[in-house]
């Protein structure tokens, strides 16, 4: 009887981690998304897979595309600017092996 109750204590933390870690709310939210849909998709379990895996919040997705395509450009904008600017320095600098040793 002892092991009984050991094992449902167990059982009621792991209850408790997974409702503090908001495991439950997810997955509750998920099923009632399925439950409610109109048309229920020929793949439960592709279903709950996109709402619940890490592409779940497709705005932050976006918003990071957006973000690494702007970053990208600027990146790209700055290795041109460089690249003028090494030229124009070099017009301006004597050669490194034309230096006197002083």
């Amino acid at each position: 009887m002892a092991h009984y109750r050991a094992s449902e204590s167990k059982r009621e933390q792991f209850r408790r981690y997974l409702e503090k870690a908001g495991v439950m709310d997810g997955l509750t939210n998920v099923l009632v998304a399925l439950y409610e849909a109109t048309e229920k998709p020929n793949d439960a379990l592709d279903f709950i897979k996109q709402h619940l895996g890490p592409g779940a919040d497709s705005t932050d997705a976006e918003g990071s595309r957006v973000e690494l395509s702007e970053l990208q450009h600027k990146y790209d904008l700055l290795l041109e600017e460089n690249k003028e600017l090494k030229n124009r320095l070099l017009q301006y600098e004597p050669a490194a092996d034309h230096r006197g040793v002083e």
